[in-house]
């Protein structure tokens, strides 16, 4: 996508598919189910949103993955240390992707399955 191409609003919204990951913090399975209902809402009306959401939601559940193979791993304790990691690495990443949106790009998360296509 090309910034002249897109507009404020889908900026905007874009934005808001990567920082609704943050709901995580919050709310159990908020790094998915923040990403994912503003894609709902948004991206029959936008095809950089629906974009920014799939790179997310795939993003998202990758990492649960990773985070589900940490925590089996924990059993040896390299999990706790590769946890923290994921999350140092979810933070940074997904602060990148919310710059990159606010630039009207479409940023592709590193290591991220894709289950969305």
């Amino acid at each position: 996508m090309d910034l002249h191409t897109v507009t404020k609003e889908e900026r905007d919204m874009g934005i808001l598919v990567h920082v609704a990951s943050f709901a995580g913090y919050i709310i159990p399975f908020g790094t998915i189910l923040g990403p994912l209902i503003v894609y709902l809402m948004k991206r029959d009306e936008s095809e950089f949103v629906a974009a920014c959401g799939k790179n997310c939601l795939n993003f998202q559940i990758s990492l649960a993955i990773y985070f589900v193979i940490s925590l089996i791993l924990a059993f040896v304790l390299v999990g706790f240390l590769l946890m923290g990691i994921l999350a140092l690495f979810n933070l940074i990443v997904t602060v990148i992707a919310a710059i990159k949106a606010s630039e009207g790009e479409v940023f592709s998360y590193p290591l991220a399955i894709r289950f969305i296509k």
